[in-house]
């Protein structure tokens, strides 16, 4: 299994922030965990509050954990309530299934990490991850 780089992270972050600020939105906090869901990098905006680490976190680590997107997990949580609130007990409640959490994948579609936005809107949280990712040369899924 392959990973991603301290240099691709921090691009990732770089890039997520700067498209934030460049659509107006509120702070935002960004992390990148890497396939085994640890934490390679995180920032928080001045301004963010404090506890976007924790919203953050949970929105890659159910991502990455779980091999699915936050927008999928939005949906399996919709379908399945009981599926999710069990899949947050195994994971000691970690698990945020909401869009913002982004799955990295390598060219040949394996999990390589994800990336977890939070501070503004959800959609719009996405569409600051997805920059991060391009800017990275890497391929989310959100």
């Amino acid at each position: 299994m392959s990973d991603i780089s301290i240099t691709k992270a921090r691009t990732i972050i770089r890039k997520a922030l700067a498209t934030g600020r460049e659509l107006g939105l509120k702070p935002l906090s960004v992390v990148v965990l890497d396939a085994g869901g640890h934490v390679k990098a995180f920032e928080r905006e001045d301004g963010a509050s404090p506890g976007r680490f924790g919203i953050a976190h949970g929105k890659a680590y159910g991502s990455v954990m779980l091999g699915m997107a936050g927008k999928a997990q939005m949906a399996r949580a919709e379908s399945q309530a009981y599926f999710m609130a069990a899949i947050n007990g195994v994971y000691g409640g970690q698990v945020v299934p909401v869009p913002g959490g982004v799955l990295l994948r390598d060219k040949k579609g394996g999990v390589i990490g994800a990336v977890g936005v939070t501070g503004d809107t959800s959609d719009n949280d996405v569409i600051a991850a997805m920059a991060g990712i391009e800017a990275a040369g890497l391929i989310g899924e959100a």
